[in-house]
């Protein structure tokens, strides 16, 4: 008997093992004369083709938005660029938004002769060292180049891609990959795979030197940015032999002034070639007819062998090797384990490594470092390539830590994993929180298509993929410990990242670039063929408040309810009328919070405990508003809440707690003042609303240091006294939240009455005036900030297509003029900005982020365009398209519902905006435009907020803009 009985479990051992493997395998099937392979129990329902010139094709239906996410891929990057045009990969990706010979030109027979002659001058300037020699060619080079676009149109790809809808356009280039991203309506994916069949058959590289300098611009982006140069630094020492630490992506400077258009053209022989190319699509279609269409636009492209990349294998590092990093901003400390690549069986155990140091919640470093404030922050990421990885950390110290302080503690908590010293059962609560995001990843057709991307361009086999959650559970806890020994000992590069003066001496000059034309009122025969391609628009689904969200009442607090019908996801929020407007200690407390326990559980238990059930919470504090989320598995909601509710009503006060966040706090206000983005913000809100603004409307450090548990406490128990609305969305219905919420969440009989909120007024800008601060950088950022009127329903319509039009993306009249004819930034834009509250005032915000050394040609222009704007009835056009298309395609879904409603109560709106805006944009003409730009921008006084160094942008330019007035970092931020 006991024999029989020991058979028959062995046999459902093997069984259920056999099953487990077998739930995820690579199955084949038809459709519409296509074979395609797929995975089965993909919760993405990818299909996989591979068409005959050896193209790509994964396609994801999704039927929840009339929308699709595009990819096209190229499993190529800055690792494949040649040693002698690093950066190649970068600038190509750049040209592809150029056009062909069938379009971006007038008369491709008189523009080619001239680009011929471009292409040898190049060549030339290339080879020359002498530098008067290198300025006469480029003389000549800037010459042709103007006759050359006299024949060409710029932007004429972004406008076809506005004109069916799309949005999202751009493109990217890593190491391995270069992707360009389209994001168009369902109805236009004839209109695209046309366009993008034509975009790769033959690339023409026009208006080259412009779009160069544009790269230039990103290249002295990089070399302001203390982040890149510490990246680049890890890789170029992880990496001795291997391009990843040997070429950046961007390229080296001397590369980028010796462009060879030559050489661009031969990378893209080499590599753009269907069998090394991927079409991704994710969204609303039918996957037998897309793949037809598809393999019909790439038809004309021819199978190819591509170049293999070769390196030496990396010596293994002996010893740590420590390197420093100096520059503005705060300090902070990076260290880098070289890791196998993504092939290797022990990746799997690598990205389980990562979430045990850090998950945000109830790793290593959170639960022994962050959470008991030994440091400002850390965290821990694998970051893993085709031929190796790296195990990633950051930290920052915290008041009065050196940075080898930071190292030792980091270098403690790998120790502590190389120990065991975590634990039992994190694997299994890392696990569940994957699952969790695996759910979320699949909800969306953009999340759906970037991890096939990502899959396909790092030569991923999606059947692991798929089987990701599952082959992580197998993994053990002794399997992490070995290989915690095995590659993380002695062998890592540290970068300490230091305060002080750049060692960066080196950038891009500025050449004299003579503006292009750009002949942005034209067309060519190609994209009135494309325009004129047949498709039925989506209708547009627009909200009903009364119908799309359910209302309950619990106790005096209102209940907003959408039902989620996709999955088991929960999303709870307590939406209290209380905000740093009305206490500035409010949202001190509710960082206090993340620090706290109870008589029964500490901090860290509380932090373990929601990361078990794969739930979590955070409290949060705005100007009006401060909100508790709660989210997380359906099964686990009363779980949840109960531990949410019982920290809330039992917290204890922790003096030590308190001190550790009022050093925290030190650090983040000195190291924020470090922060060029952060003083741009404190810039601009100066300009808003004036000396005492929203930005520096904070504690001082007096009052900082003053602060007391007891106080802070108080208002957090108190918190639920106050005027709240309660918001759900989740798979359960209206009256079960009630059900579940009523006995665990208790509404007072009558709220506590908040103190009266602080008012900001904006500022009318009466004369033009410059704020400016000092800063240790390469470039110059400029915004221009003018308060007008309050705000207006009747004006939506004229404002969504004046910021289409004028200043709002690559097709726009900023960006043309700016970019793409004067090569004076990488960066710009004019958006007319609405308020948030029916008795707020809008303001124009533009921007231009350029070189020092064009500073003054670059604020000339955009006060040009502020001053007189362009008269272009094309743009004009596709500007109305793209707001009726936007709608005809958005949907708001979810609990966006909820928060859509809210914002419409407070610009006092009763029924979705968007109808009225959709009805009435055809109505908007050139005179509408040329009125409301009049109006609110033209012969009208701003205020500059500007952030650049006083060595390389003189007062005396910023004078001729206005008077300056110079800022101390202390003015700005309020402490």
């Amino acid at each position: 008997m006991f024999k029989k009985f020991t058979l028959v479990l062995a046999a459902l051992l093997i069984s259920v093992q056999a099953f487990a493997q077998n739930q995820f395998q690579w199955k084949e099937a038809s459709g519409n004369g296509y074979t395609y392979k797929y995975v089965t129990n993909d919760p993405m329902n990818a299909r996989f083709y591979t068409l005959k010139n050896g193209l790509t094709v994964i396609l994801s239906p999704t039927k929840k938005d009339p929308r699709i996410q595009a990819y096209v891929a190229v499993k190529a990057g800055s690792k494949t660029d040649p040693r002698t045009n690093t950066g190649l990969a970068h600038y190509l990706e750049h040209m592809l938004f150029k056009g062909t010979d069938k379009y971006g030109s007038l008369d491709w027979a008189k523009e080619k002769p001239q680009l011929d002659k471009i292409d040898a001058l190049y060549e030339q300037y290339n080879k020359t060292k002498d530098a008067d020699q290198r300025k006469a060619i480029y003389k000549k080079i800037d010459s042709v180049s103007g006759v050359a676009s006299k024949f060409a149109i710029a932007n004429e790809y972004d406008k076809m891609m506005t004109s069916m809808g799309a949005q999202g356009t751009n493109a990217f280039t890593s190491f391995e990959q270069t992707v360009y991203t389209d994001d168009v309506p369902s109805s236009s994916l004839d209109k695209y795979l046309a366009v993008q069949g034509e975009r790769f058959r033959n690339p023409v590289l026009r208006i080259f030197h412009t779009e160069l300098e544009a790269v230039y611009e990103e290249k002295n982006r990089s070399l302001d940015s203390d982040g890149s140069k510490v990246f680049e630094t890890l890789f170029s020492e992880l990496f001795k032999n291997h391009n990843y630490g040997q070429q950046t992506t961007i390229g080296t400077v001397e590369d980028l002034k010796n462009p060879s258009l030559v050489e661009i053209r031969k990378y893209f022989n080499n590599y753009y070639v269907p069998n090394n190319m991927g079409v991704i699509l994710s969204g609303d279609f039918n996957p037998d007819e897309v793949i037809a269409k598809v393999d019909k636009a790439f038809s004309n492209m021819k199978f190819k062998e591509v170049p293999k990349y070769t390196f030496i294998p990396e010596t293994p590092i002996a010893k740590p090797i420590i390197k420093e990093i100096t520059g503005p901003d705060a300090e902070n400390l990076t260290i880098g384990f070289r890791l196998p690549g993504n092939k290797d069986k022990d990746v799997l155990i690598a990205d389980l490594v990562g979430q045990i140091l850090t998950n945000g919640k109830a790793g290593l470093l959170d639960l022994n470092l962050v959470k008991k404030q030994k440091l400002l922050r850390a965290s821990a990421s694998t970051f893993t390539l085709i031929d190796y990885g790296i195990l990633y950390l950051n930290a920052a110290p915290t008041n009065g830590q050196s940075l080898e302080e930071v190292k030792t503690l980091v270098l403690g908590e790998i120790d502590n994993l190389k120990k065991g010293n975590f634990d039992d059962d994190l694997i299994t609560s890392i696990i569940n929180n994957i699952k969790k995001g695996k759910i979320y990843e699949s909800e969306k057709y953009g999340d759906r298509a970037g991890a096939l991307m990502d899959a396909f361009t790092s030569e991923l086999n999606w059947r692991d993929q798929v089987a990701y959650v599952n082959d992580l559970s197998k993994i053990t806890k002794a399997d992490i410990v070995s290989f915690a020994n095995k590659y993380l000992g002695e062998n890592y590069v540290a970068i300490l990242k230091r305060k002080g003066e750049s060692t960066q001496t080196v950038k891009i000059e500025k050449p004299q670039i003579t503006p292009v034309e750009t002949n942005a009122a034209l067309q060519s025969d190609f994209v009135k063929m494309v325009a004129n391609m047949p498709n039925s628009p989506s209708a547009p689904v627009f909200l009903d408040y009364n119908k799309d969200i359910q209302k309950a009442k619990l106790g005096k607090a209102e209940i907003l309810y959408v039902p989620n019908k996709d999955n088991q996801i929960f999303r709870l929020k307590y939406r209290y009328k209380l905000g740093s407007l009305n206490d500035l200690k409010q949202p001190l407390a509710s960082q206090y919070l993340q620090f706290l326990g109870t008589d029964k559980m500490s901090a860290e238990e509380i932090s373990k405990a929601f990361y078990k059930i794969a739930c979590s919470f955070d409290v949060s504090t705005g100007e009006e508003y401060t909100t508790v989320s709660i989210e997380g598995l359906q099964e686990n909601f009363d779980k949840a809440v109960k531990l949410y509710e019982d920290l809330i009503q039992n917290v204890k006060a922790d003096d030590a707690a308190l001190k550790g966040l009022k050093e925290r706090i030190a650090k983040s206000r000195k190291d924020v003042k470090a922060n060029k983005g952060a003083i741009l913000q404190g810039l601009t809100s100066y300009a808003i609303y004036g000396k005492n603004n929203k930005f520096n409307n904070v504690l001082s450090d007096s009052d900082l240091a003053s602060v007391t548990s007891a106080e802070l406490v108080n208002r957090i128990k108190n918190l639920n006294n106050y005027e709240q609305t309660v918001i759900y969305y989740g798979p359960v219905s209206i009256k079960d939240v009630e059900n579940k919420l009523k006995n665990v969440h208790q509404i007072p009989a009558k709220f506590a009455v908040a103190a009266p909120a602080k008012v900001f007024n904006q500022t009318a800008q009466t004369k033009n005036q410059v704020l400016f601060t000092d800063y240790e950088m390469v470039q110059a950022e400029t915004r221009w900030i003018r308060n007008t009127e309050n705000y207006d329903p009747n004006k939506n319509t004229i404002i969504k297509v004046f910021n289409n039009y004028f200043g709002g993306g690559m097709g726009s009249i900023v960006f043309q003029t700016i970019r793409e004819s004067k090569a004076l930034a990488y960066s710009t834009y004019g958006v007319y900005m609405q308020p948030q509250k029916k008795d707020q005032e809008y303001y124009m915000m533009s921007y231009v982020g350029s070189q020092a050394d064009k500073f003054n040609d670059a604020t000339t222009a955009m006060n040009e365009l502020l001053t007189t704007m362009p008269n272009l009835p094309v743009n004009l056009d596709l500007a109305r398209i793209q707001v009726r298309k936007d709608i005809q395609t958005e949907r708001i879904t979810e609990d966006k519902i909820i928060f859509n409603y809210l914002a419409a109560q407070q610009l006092g709106l009763t029924e979705d905006p968007r109808k009225k805006i959709y009805d009435s944009v055809d109505k908007i003409n050139m005179q509408d435009l040329k009125n409301f730009h009049e109006t609110h921008f033209s012969g009208k006084p701003y205020t500059y907020a500007i952030v650049a160094s006083e060595k390389k942008v003189p007062l005396k330019d910023m004078e001729k803009l206005g008077e300056v007035k110079k800022i101390s970092l202390e003015e700005l931020f309020g402490y």
